[in-house]
C-alpha cells in the first residue's frame, strides 16, 4: 500500500495524506478530513515510511542505546525491555548497540542510523559526543558519568545501594566487608556502591570496610571468605556488588563447610531469580527499574521537545528483600 492508495480511499490529495500522517505543522486541514485519512490508512494497513520521515526531518525516530562491555543478565535485560516500552509509548524506537568486542566502532553505528538521541549506560569520549551533536543528533545523554566533558552527577546514582546494604548490616555487625566484582568494566557501578558502604561505616564510627575481589567460582570465593574471617577484627557481614557475587560468597562459605548468616552474613543487589533459591535464600536490594526506564525516557523526550531537563538525578526507590542470608 502507498500514500496514493490512501488518498484514493479517503478522497483527498496525496499531499493531504502526507501532511496528516507525518504530522506536518501549520496545515489548515479540517479535523474531519484528518480523521478520514487516518481511518483510510488503518483500513489499508498503511504506515508512513520511516526512511521518508528521516529524509524530511534530518533524523530518524530512533533512540540509540549504547551498552558497555557488560554481561547482559537479568536486570540489564529487564531495563532494556522497559526502556523499549517507555520509548515506544512516546513514538520512539529504542535500538541497542553493545560495545563488546568485536563490535563495529561506535561512530560507524550512529552515522549509519542518524538517531534522534543517544542514551549510553556509561559515559564516552567528549569528542565523540561533540561529533554526534555536530551531525544533528539532538540529545546525547549518559546514565553514569558525563558526556559534556566536565564532571556531573550520574543520572542514576549507585551510592544509595551500598548505603542501604551497610545500614542493614551495621546494627548486628561490627565490621563489614565488600565483595567487589572481578570484571574491571563494572567499576563505574561498583566504586560508587562501595563509596556508599564506606560513608555509612564512617558515619557510624565503624572500621573501613574490608574490600576483596570475589571471582565467580567457589574456590576463589572461599579464599576471599577466609581472608575476611582471618581479618583483625574479623568481618562478619558482607555487602556484595550484586546477587551473582553474593551467590559466589555463599558458595565460598559452603566450600569451607560454613554457612550464612551464622559464619558470615551476606546481602546482594538485584533480586535475580536464583536469589530466592540459594541456600540459604539471599537477602538483596531491589531496584525499581521500571521507574528508572520511564524517567530516562521522559528526559530524552523532553529534551527532544526543547524542554529544559532537571540536573538532579532520577529518584530510585530501593527495597530491601529480607531473606535468611542476612
Amino acid at each position: 500500500m502507498t500514500s496514493a492508495d490512501v488518498a484514493r480511499e479517503a478522497g483527498v490529495s496525496r499531499a493531504t495524506v502526507s501532511y496528516v500522517l507525518n504530522g506536518v505543522p501549520h496545515q489548515k486541514i479540517p479535523e474531519a478530513t484528518r480523521q478520514r485519512v487516518w481511518d483510510a490508512a488503518a483500513r489499508l494497513g498503511y504506515a508512513p515510511s520511516a526512511a521518508a520521515r528521516a529524509l524530511r526531518t534530518g533524523r530518524s525516530e530512533i533512540v540509540l542505546g549504547l551498552l558497555p562491555d557488560w554481561p547482559i543478565e537479568h536486570v540489564l535485560g529487564r531495563l532494556i525491555q522497559q526502556l523499549t516500552n517507555a520509548f515506544a509509548e512516546n513514538g520512539l524506537t529504542f535500538v541497542v548497540h553493545s560495545s563488546a568486542h568485536p563490535a563495529r566502532p561506535l561512530r560507524d553505528i550512529w552515522k549509519a542510523m542518524t538517531p534522534a538521541a543517544v542514551l549510553a549506560l556509561q559515559a564516552f569520549d567528549a569528542g565523540e559526543a561533540e561529533a554526534m551533536r555536530a551531525a544533528g543528533i539532538e540529545v546525547v545523554m549518559a546514565m553514569h558519568g558525563s558526556t559534556q566533558g566536565e564532571p556531573r552527577p550520574p543520572l542514576v546514582p549507585e551510592q544509595p545501594i551500598g548505603a542501604l546494604q551497610a545500614r542493614h548490616l551495621a546494627a548486628p555487625h561490627r565490621r563489614l566487608g565488600y565483595a567487589y566484582p572481578d570484571l574491571p568494566g563494572l567499576d563505574v557501578l561498583a566504586r560508587p556502591r562501595l563509596d556508599g558502604v564506606r560513608k555509612v561505616c564512617a558515619d557510624l564510627g565503624m572500621p573501613e570496610p574490608d574490600v576483596r575481589t570475589v571471582p565467580l567460582d567457589a574456590v576463589g570465593a572461599a579464599e576471599a571468605v577466609q581472608g575476611w574471617l582471618d581479618a583483625d577484627p574479623p568481618v562478619t557481614g558482607i555487602c556484595a556488588f550484586n546477587d551473582n557475587i553474593a551467590l559466589a560468597v555463599l558458595a565460598g562459605l559452603g566450600h569451607l563447610g560454613l554457612r550464612a548468616p551464622d559464619d558470615l552474613a551476606v546481602i546482594g543487589v538485584d533480586d535475580i531469580p536464583g536469589a530466592s533459591l540459594a541456600q540459604p535464600p539471599l537477602t538483596t536490594v531491589v531496584r525499581d527499574t521500571d521507574t528508572i526506564a520511564r524517567g530516562l525516557a521522559r528526559r530524552v523526550v523532553d529534551a527532544l521537545g526543547g524542554k529544559e531537563t532537571p540536573a538532579e538525578p532520577l529518584r530510585d526507590d530501593l527495597l530491601l528483600r529480607f531473606r535468611e542470608s542476612a
